[in-house]
C-alpha cells in the first residue's frame, strides 16, 4: 500500500472516531462555553461551542453531533424550544445544563426532549458520566434489533431491551409485543428512564404527574404503578420498573427512548 493511501485510510479512521465523539455545547457565556469546551477535548471529545441558537443551526448544518449540551437561557430562543426541535429533527442526545433549578423547568425539559439535566455549577465528574452514559444509550440503539449478548460466568444470556416510543407513547417489550400507554404512564417511563441508575423519588413522581403531594395523590401514583404492571403482565412481561422502598422508583434493565 502506498504512504499516500495509509495516510487517508488514517484521517478517515481519525474521522470516524471524533464523529463517534461529537458534541456540540449551546451556552451564550462565552467564558463558561470555552471551559467546557477545553475540559471535554482534554477528556478525548471532539467538541464544538455555539453561542446561540442561531449559531448551533448554523454549525449543524455544517457538520453533524451525536450529543447537545444545551442551556435553557438562550439569547434569540428558548431553550425548550430548541431541545424539541432538536428532538424531532435529529437523533442527538440532550443534556441541559442550566442554572434553572425549578421543578417546572425540569418537567418542562423533560417533556421537550430532554435525556439528562444538570445544574450550574456543574461536577466535571458528573458532566463526563451523563455523557458517557447517554453516548452509551446511542451506542444501544445502533445495534440490530436482534438480541445481545451478555456473559455471565460461563452462560451467555440474552440481553433484554424495552423501548419506549415517544410519537406512539408505546412501550415494546424485549420480545417485540406493544403496550399502549396513557400520557401519564409515558411521563413516568419517561422520567425514570431519563436518570439511568437513579432512584426517583415518590414525592417528586407525585409532584411532576400533577397530582397532590396528600395520601390520595399517593394511592393515585401507586394505582398507576399498578395498572402498567398489570398491562406488562398481560403480555406476560414483568414491567421494568422497580420498587426500592422507602424511597421510589428506577428502571431495571434496559429502556430505550426513541
Amino acid at each position: 500500500m502506498e504512504h499516500t493511501d495509509l495516510v487517508h485510510e488514517s484521517s478517515s479512521l481519525a474521522e470516524q472516531v471524533r464523529s463517534k465523539n461529537s458534541i456540540i455545547i449551546v451556552e451564550d457565556d462565552r467564558d463558561f462555553r470555552e471551559s467546557i469546551v477545553e475540559t471535554l477535548s482534554l477528556h478525548g471529545y471532539d467538541v464544538t461551542g455555539a453561542e446561540s441558537a442561531l449559531d448551533f443551526y448554523r454549525k449543524i448544518a455544517e457538520k453533524s453531533f451525536q450529543l447537545v449540551i444545551l442551556d435553557l437561557g438562550l439569547p434569540d430562543q428558548k431553550g425548550v424550544v430548541l431541545a424539541e426541535y432538536i428532538r424531532v429533527n435529529t437523533a442527538m442526545r440532550i443534556i441541559i445544563l442550566t442554572a434553572q433549578g425549578a421543578l417546572e423547568s425540569r418537567i418542562s425539559a423533560y417533556k421537550a426532549g430532554a435525556d439528562t439535566y444538570l445544574l450550574k455549577p456543574v461536577d466535571t465528574s458528573e458532566l463526563i458520566a451523563s455523557i458517557e452514559s447517554n453516548m452509551g444509550r446511542i451506542c444501544d440503539q445502533q445495534v440490530p434489533d436482534s438480541p445481545g449478548s451478555l456473559s455471565v460466568g460461563q452462560q451467555v444470556l440474552p440481553v433484554r431491551r424495552w423501548k419506549l416510543l415517544r410519537s406512539q407513547s408505546v412501550l415494546v417489550s424485549p420480545n417485540g409485543y406493544s403496550v399502549k400507554l396513557s400520557s401519564r404512564e409515558y411521563d413516568v417511563l419517561e422520567l425514570l428512564a431519563s436518570v439511568t441508575d437513579q432512584v426517583v423519588s415518590r414525592s417528586y413522581l407525585i409532584e411532576a404527574l400533577g397530582y397532590e403531594d396528600t395520601r390520595m395523590g399517593s394511592r393515585s401514583l401507586d394505582v398507576l404503578i399498578h395498572r402498567m404492571r398489570q398491562k406488562a403482565s398481560a403480555i406476560k412481561e414483568r414491567l421494568p420498573i422497580k420498587t426500592v422502598h422507602g424511597q421510589g422508583y428506577s428502571i431495571s434493565g434496559t429502556l430505550l427512548l426513541s
